[in-house]
């Protein structure tokens, strides 16, 4: 890249402010634009490299970017240059140690794009310093975004055919199901895997998105139902303790069952409550929960009488339960049972309907009731259960015809009839946004969990990408309900079990400002809101406002990349994906105008 007429162009130092060094432009002429190449102060034992941000007849304003030393190039300036340094245009042999290596079917190489500013040149990352940290991927609507990731992600997979990603695990969060054209055709390489599921309850095929029932944790539910207090977990755990008591046929199972519906509907009958209050919620009870030992034609025998227990619950005429206390004798001789110390029987399988009516006992056997503010609070979780089996939603959480642990289910996940699958495409599109983030945080969760007990740390890599990440990356209340928001977790504490988080947002303002401060390398296509500028701004130390301000006029599939796979901030022209995503913005003239 030696220009001998670039060379005398540079005159001497007038002055270094900051990162920024001003030269007097010896030629006084405009006829080559030199923006955004790169000079090199050179000295001893050392070269300050900057990149030319802006010039005119008199001056030419350089940023400084970094340093070369021993034939590597290391971003960030320790000693500005000094004032009598003679600059230069970078030479061709020193591009390769800004844009990264030219041999992109290296396995130790991510191809990312074409160099703008340097013709023929390719622009590379060190794919373990890429992927193995969190990223971000950045860009408003219509700027090549979708293009771009489609691109990212098939450059894993199609640039070396001999070094392909076999133990690749990738869960793409697909918010408008764009990205099934692009990637389906994985499956046509050796050894390789795709597979799609849909959030569409019209398909009948068998790639539904499905969660079973029974994998549901108290936090998971508490995300489900929309919990609004820590308060209520206690209330969702004993529902899942409850399920496997009720579901459960055997006799131990049985005296569990007669301990609670007795304990519960002792607790009715001294609760204060008039007496038709009572007995409509002890027929409620005994209508749902029953056993052979309590149920409403249960006989209570008396000396000379038998009555059952519908029948003790008769009012007389003056509004009296006269015969309760025969009903209270017979429900005292139950076994008080501990049920933190019941050891049930997990290998039960357990749907939504099931786990509903475990709640709804939960909040009786807790004696909510005592208080209608509080059962109102709590009720709403059953009332949200109710809803969602009521919903197209249930099928989502069908719990199958085997069990099967959360460990077997995602290596379930990632294998086929044909072998391993490397990427998995989960399509969001079909829900509302609150059920999609609900149902990205359990997955991530569960991929987070499984990541966690593995006995070698790392040794089964998941990279979640998350398209349209500021609806699901939040400053949520999570942390209040549940001690933790798990894409927060994930971004502080996942790189070390190799769980790794991709971003995909045309909105930075609007993610977590945890989540987003724990990503390492950056891929920012154009922009114009100002917070979002920002953002950028903040999280590069290394970039200049000029190049800040190039994201509002960069076209579309043209990007800024920064971070700590890239040697230093530059800008690159994606290539076009092949097949492309189904992203492709509304032709309008084509849609009016046809016959």
């Amino acid at each position: 890249m030696l220009n001998r007429i670039g060379d005398k162009m540079f005159g001497k130092i007038i002055s270094i402010e900051d990162l920024y060094v001003t030269l007097e432009n010896a030629s006084h002429k405009l006829d080559v634009n030199y923006l955004n190449y790169h000079v090199v102060f050179p000295e001893n034992n050392r070269s300050v490299v900057g990149e030319i941000v802006a010039m005119d007849e008199r001056i030419i304003k350089i940023f400084l970017v970094g340093e070369i030393k021993n034939n590597v190039f290391s971003s960030g300036v320790l000693r500005k240059p000094n004032f009598n340094s003679v600059p230069r245009l970078v030479y061709k042999s020193e591009v390769e140690l800004l844009l990264g290596s030219q041999d992109i079917a290296s396995k130790d190489n991510l191809y990312i794009g074409k160099s703008l500013n340097y013709e023929g040149f390719n622009i590379s990352a060190d794919i373990n310093a890429f992927f193995a940290n969190h990223f971000a991927i950045l860009g408003n609507t219509g700027s090549g975004k979708s293009c771009g990731v489609a691109r990212l992600l098939q450059n894993i997979f199609f640039h070396n055919d001999d070094k392909l990603p076999v133990n690749a695990h990738i869960v793409l969060f697909d918010a408008y199901g764009e990205y099934n054209s692009a990637l389906s055709n994985i499956n046509s390489l050796p050894n390789m895997g795709y597979r799609y599921f849909t959030t569409s309850t019209e398909n009948n095929d068998s790639n539904i998105l499905n969660i079973p029932a029974y994998f549901l944790e108290a936090d998971d539910l508490a995300l489900l139902l929309n919990a609004s207090s820590a308060s209520q977990l206690p209330i969702l755990e004993k529902a899942l303790k409850l399920v496997y008591i009720f579901k459960g046929q055997t006799t131990a199972m049985a005296n569990y069952k007669n301990d609670i519906i007795a304990e519960s509907i002792l607790e009715l009958l001294s609760s204060g409550r008039s007496s038709t209050q009572i007995i409509d919620q002890v027929t409620a009870i005994l209508t749902r929960y029953n056993t052979r030992d309590i149920n409403l034609q249960t006989p209570i025998v008396q000396p000379g009488y038998v009555r059952t227990i519908k029948q003790c619950l008769n009012i007389d005429n003056q509004g009296k339960m006269n015969a309760v206390a025969y009903l209270v004798d017979y429900l005292e001789k139950f076994q008080k049972l501990n049920l933190t110390t019941v050891d049930v029987d997990k290998s039960i399988i357990y749907s939504l309907d099931d786990l509903y009516y475990a709640l709804d006992f939960a909040l009786i056997s807790e004696g909510t009731f005592k208080s209608e503010k509080i059962y109102d609070e709590y009720n709403q979780l059953k009332i949200r259960l109710q809803q969602i089996i009521n919903s197209d939603n249930k099928v989502f959480f069908a719990p199958g015809d085997k069990r099967i642990s959360k460990g077997e289910y995602i290596r379930r996940l990632f294998s086929s009839t044909k072998g391993k699958v490397q990427i998995i495409n989960m399509n969001l599109n079909y829900i509302d946004d609150r059920f999609a983030k609900v149902l990205a945080k359990i997955y991530t969760k569960m991929f987070f969990d499984y990541a966690t007990d593995l006995k070698e740390r790392g040794s089964f890599p998941i990279h979640i990408i998350l398209e349209e990440a500021h609806r699901y990356v939040q400053n949520d209340n999570d942390v209040n309900i549940l001690g933790y928001n798990i894409f927060d977790r994930i971004t502080k504490e996942g790189r070390k079990y190799g769980v790794i988080l991709g971003l995909i947002t045309q909105r930075p303002s609007e993610l977590s400002n945890t989540a987003l401060s724990q990503c390492s390398n950056f891929i920012a296509f154009r922009m114009y809101h100002p917070n979002d500028l920002q953002i950028v701004s903040s999280i590069s130390s290394n970039v200049s406002m000029e190049t800040i301000e190039k994201l509002k006029s960069l076209t579309s599939g043209t990007a800024m990349i920064f971070g700590v796979s890239f040697k230093l901030p530059l800008i690159t022209k994606f290539d076009l994906p092949n097949p492309m995503p189904q992203s492709t913005s509304l032709d309008v003239k084509k849609v009016w105008f046809s016959d």
